[in-house]
């Protein structure tokens, strides 16, 4: 290969690199190593101000903020030919959150289809093409609120049409030794969905097949909700249509079918938001963990030995859960657990509401109990004082709740309401009684974002919640009608003693029922012994009370790093006098890929088990394997996927929140590209389509190709994109994606001579795949065999070729004959 070439081509990159610097830059053409220095397009690179006119795909940057990638075309400016200018359209625009104000005052020009930047004081807007980006500045007091990763409602997404199925599957097979059978359990849950607009229909469901030796097979499927669910934004409201569970922090939990309409606290900034649960506990073996609410499963998985914490619920469950832990030893942990209430405090004038009104259902989708009407509110009256409250109607049921909140700025959140209910119940006088509450919070932003939660609640034995009035009217009892609850939440980092703790209380008395108690109390600290770096030391304790039984125990594990991804592990645990130890070794694979191996000793014998987790590019995996001498041989597996449809492609894919909010990425037909959202790598299919359910509604995702894995015959020439999407959205993005062999050819036109040193190569979708150096000598990718290709110069196509059926030449460099667009017959040497 002639070196002086690809100098000469290099040269190229560079003169055109600080032309970027200049306002009007003229070429040196003698310091190229080209013959035919007349035959040259250096037009392009030629001023830093001027873009030839035509249409550019240019990630628009707001105030330094990466915003999304437009097709931006530039024009001659009408009061200087010689200079070009970006034409913003009305798309574009809206999604840069202008305040209405500001809105409502725009120029337009260019038949009324680009934006004159002049009626947005001191906003500019400056094309770089050499890094495919427009930066747009406009000042602050023009725009919406805005916080890091957070757009205003003109931002949002609502998504394209699809269809998705979403499940969660549960297999769990154990061999009990001593004559006691085989124990077959499959179990799943998850949801199907049609997005049509900003329209999601949604049907969730939940099964289970179990089958014990000597016992008749439990088989059963349900479906356990159906409803429609949009977004609302011009009233940071979500409007849900169908069966449903009431969300209400004043009034209880309970089912129902009709009509929601409710500020959504997720279209508030990040600092703004409510807490989402979280769910503590202790496996004793390989466990599987169900979280159920009134007998709809709300999450279930597989977890290994040790203590696990369980935060990726949705933050829009209140109201009392209902955990099972069931061990692979045949053992089973239950407990309930509140979801804390945080103190109601609103922005200053603002006003956020609950509205509700239907009938009381049941699990066969009947209506069954009165119609009733709900509705609360909370209104920031000042920067520290918010007023709130509400009322619940229904035929022979009334209640009203009013409450203050207030800011206590460095000292947290603190929050009191009352409660009142009548309610006319069968056979029985008018009760009437009343329901106290008082709750605080504080989140310590400066510590990491520790958080600290309290909360009392007393209620009358007359007082009656909607939920167990409607049980009483459907002729039963309240089995456990609420007296006292304390409970407490808090999370804390001591950074000087490298020492974590988290603490959570619940303690829960009735009227008609004994009380129960659950408290855990997690202690974690990393350190050093001589060579050692980084060991980690944790204890948890905990204790479960009720229904007359108790359920306690203590973990402790010390964790030894060992290479650069294992570690080793010792883990003593007690649980009812009954004392275990097991050594474990845990490792990762590869950065989706993790597995661990125990052995134990306990007072019923020595044990084995095996831990591994997947993450596919389709699903989630997730197997364990436990043995017990003399006692039982345990296998399980869990698979959570889902299915995603569109008009734009389709793709098999890992999944999230069921039916939630995901992201499908298309690389433009090249398969096997590695993309990332939030957590791990995946790869498009074989269509160039991969779905993201990592994402977070009305949040600013980001998604990536991830480049230090691209394979060598696929390049990406622009590899990060950006999307706010609405709750339960397919959101849609294209990566510019180039795929095919790379190779130094030599292009001659049909006269035998060579194209313009600096015309551009591009391919059937307009991607520039290469810049012809001296002598029509190109370094061409995305090569294809049977593509066909174009040539650039002046700013139109002059001619095409046909790549050939063999693309790479190990001997000599393959020649293209480039005809006139006149004469587009293929032809290749």
């Amino acid at each position: 290969m002639d070196h002086r070439k690809v100098l000469a081509t290099m040269a190229l990159c560079c003169v055109a690199t600080l032309a970027s610097a200049a306002e009007e830059l003229q070429f040196n053409t003698d310091v190229l190593d080209v013959k035919d220095r007349e035959n040259l397009d250096l037009g392009v690179f030629a001023s830093a101000n001027f873009i030839m006119p035509g249409q550019y795909s240019l990630m628009v940057h707001v105030n330094n903020e990466a915003l999304a990638e437009f097709a931006v075309d530039y024009v001659l400016a009408d009061d200087d030919p010689k200079n070009s200018v970006a034409c913003l359209s009305p798309a574009l625009v809206n999604e840069l959150g202008l305040k209405e104000r500001v809105a409502k005052a725009l120029v337009w020009w260019h038949d009324g289809v680009c934006l004159d930047l002049s009626s947005v004081s001191g906003m500019q807007a400056r094309g770089n093409l050499a890094t495919a980006a427009l930066y747009v500045s406009i000042p602050q007091d023009q725009l919406e609120y805005t916080a890091a990763n957070w757009d205003p409602p003109s931002r949002w997404d609502e998504g394209i049409s699809g269809v998705l199925f979403d499940y969660n599957l549960n297999v769990q097979s154990t061999e009990r030794k001593r004559g006691r059978g085989r124990n077959d359990h499959l179990s799943g849950n998850g949801t199907t969905g049609v997005n049509l607009g900003a329209w999601r229909l949604r049907g969730d469901w939940q099964a289970q097949m179990q089958h014990d030796a000597g016992q008749p097979s439990n088989n059963q499927f349900e479906w356990s909700r159906f409803y429609v669910l949009r977004a609302v934004p011009s009233l940071r409201s979500s409007l849900i249509v169908g069966e449903d569970y009431l969300d209400s922090n004043m009034f209880g939990s309970f089912r129902y079918t009709g009509i929601n309409l409710s500020s959504n606290d997720n279209m508030l900034p990040p600092n703004l938001r409510g807490y989402a649960p979280e769910v503590t506990g202790v496996a004793r073996t390989n466990a599987r963990v169900i979280i159920r609410q009134q007998g709809r499963v709300l999450y279930e998985t597989q977890v290994p030995q040790g203590a696990f914490r369980i935060q990726d619920l949705n933050d829009a469950v209140s109201g009392q859960l209902d955990v099972r832990v069931e061990e692979q030893d045949g053992s089973v942990q239950e407990f309930q657990i509140d979801t804390a209430s945080i103190p109601y405090l609103t922005r200053p004038g603002a006003v956020r509401y609950k509205l509700a009104t239907g009938k009381p259902s049941d699990w066969e989708h009947k209506l069954d109990g009165p119609a009733f009407a709900t509705g609360e509110f909370s209104w920031g009256v000042s920067n520290g004082w918010s007023l709130y409250g509400g009322s619940l109607g229904a035929k022979d049921y009334g209640a009203l709740a009013v409450g203050v909140g207030r800011d206590l700025m460095a000292f947290g959140a603190l929050s009191f309401d009352v409660t009142q209910s009548r309610a006319t119940v069968p056979q029985r006088d008018t009760l009437s009684g009343k329901s106290y509450r008082a709750s605080y919070s504080k989140r310590f932003d400066e510590l990491d974002s520790q958080v600290t939660f309290a909360g009392y609640r007393f209620s009358e034995k007359n007082y009656l919640s909607m939920n167990e009035f409607v049980e009483i009217q459907r002729g039963g009892q309240p089995l456990n009608q609420s007296k006292e609850l304390y409970t407490a939440t808090v999370s804390k980092q001591f950074r000087d003693s490298s020492l974590s703790m988290y603490l959570n209380y619940n303690h829960q008395t009735y009227w008609n029922s004994r009380s129960s108690d659950r408290y855990s109390l997690s202690l974690s600290r990393y350190f050093d012994v001589g060579g050692l770096r980084n060991l980690s030391l944790s204890l948890t304790a905990y204790q479960n009370k009720g229904n007359g039984t108790t359920d306690d125990g203590a973990y402790l594990s010390l964790n030894i790093p060992w290479d650069s991804t294992g570690s080793f592990s010792y883990s003593s645990s007690v649980n009812r006098g009954d004392t275990s130890h097991s050594l474990s070794y845990y490792d990762r694979i590869d950065e989706r890929s993790h597995y661990m191996l125990s052995a134990g000793k306990a007072s019923r014998g020595e044990s084995v088990s095996g831990f591994l987790s997947h993450d596919g590019d389709q699903a989630q995996v997730v197997a364990t394997a436990s043995y017990q001498a003399g006692e039982y041989t345990s296998a399980g597996l869990n698979v959570q996927g889902g299915a995603t449809l569109t008009g734009q492609g389709a793709a098999l894919h890992r999944s999230g929140v069921m039916g939630g909010t995901r992201l499908l990425l298309d690389t433009q037909g090249v398969a096997d590209v590695p993309v990332r959202g939030n957590g791990g790598v995946t790869r498009t299919n074989r269509f160039g389509k991969a779905v993201v359910s990592d994402v977070n509604s009305y949040y600013r995702n980001q998604a990536s190709v991830v480049l230090d894995q691209l394979p060598d015959d696929i390049e990406a020439t622009q590899s990060v994109i950006q999307a706010t999407l609405t709750e339960g959205a397919i959101g849609y993005r294209s990566f510019d994606v180039i795929g095919g062999h790379k190779a130094m050819v030599v292009i001659r036109m049909a006269s035998r001579s060579a194209p313009p040193f600096g015309a551009t190569a591009k391919n059937g979708r307009g991607q520039e795949t290469g810049i012809v150096g001296e002598e029509g000598l190109t370094y061409l990718s995305g090569m294809k065999p049977g593509e066909t290709m174009s040539l650039h110069w002046d700013g139109q196509a002059r001619c095409h070729f046909t790549l050939p059926d063999q693309v790479v030449s190990p001997e000599r460099h393959l020649e293209m004959v480039c005809q006139p667009d006149s004469d587009v017959d293929d032809a290749t040497a």
